[in-house]
């Protein structure tokens, strides 16, 4: 019982306090669910969150539902799932309306301001912990040519990051497994 509460607890604070959504919350539930709670590697997290972002929909949705099931079965993903909704259901029902007045407020938009930069800091520390993980598991070669072609095919020559996404796959598959 106490393992369902640790997972609605892993995905419910991500969701509370991961202003902005999937990208935000992505190194809070990686926090929690590597760090805190011990569930997986840094090694199999960072799998999950790239098989997660080859899928359509929602990445947290998507993290939760697996790591539920992992931890608890069919009960711990659908309290997972729900763990990761209830926040983003909460602040439409409260919420909404009183954003809505205030939208244009200036101490709105300078507090959106303020908080760009902290998601951006977590996402740089959290790609920096997989691009380490991945420097130490396979050879510094084939983690640079990995994100130079990925640069060059995103940047240079504007191929959609989906198939990006899914090149990066079928490398990995064929030369790193």
């Amino acid at each position: 019982m106490l393992e369902y509460w640790h997972l609605f607890l892993a995905f419910f604070i991500p969701g509370i306090v991961g202003y902005g959504g999937g990208p935000a919350s992505i190194p809070l539930i990686e926090y929690e669910v590597v760090h805190r709670y011990s569930w997986l590697t840094t090694e199999e997290f960072s799998e999950l969150l790239a098989i997660g972002n080859t899928l359509p929909g929602p990445i947290a949705t998507k993290m939760a539902g697996y790591i539920g099931f992992e931890v608890g079965g069919i009960l711990g993903a659908g309290i997972a799932l729900s763990a990761t909704i209830f926040p983003s259901l909460l602040a439409m029902l409260f919420l909404l309306g009183l954003l809505y007045k205030h939208r244009n407020s200036p101490k709105v938009k300078y507090m959106t301001m303020l908080i760009r930069p902290v998601i951006g800091i977590l996402l740089a520390v959290l790609a920096y912990q997989f691009f380490s993980a991945s420097w130490m598991q396979t050879s510094p070669f084939q983690v640079l040519f990995i994100g130079l072609a990925s640069f060059l095919l995103l940047e240079r020559f504007n191929i959609h990051p989906a198939f990006v996404i899914i090149g990066a796959l079928l490398y990995g598959a064929v030369f790193l497994s």
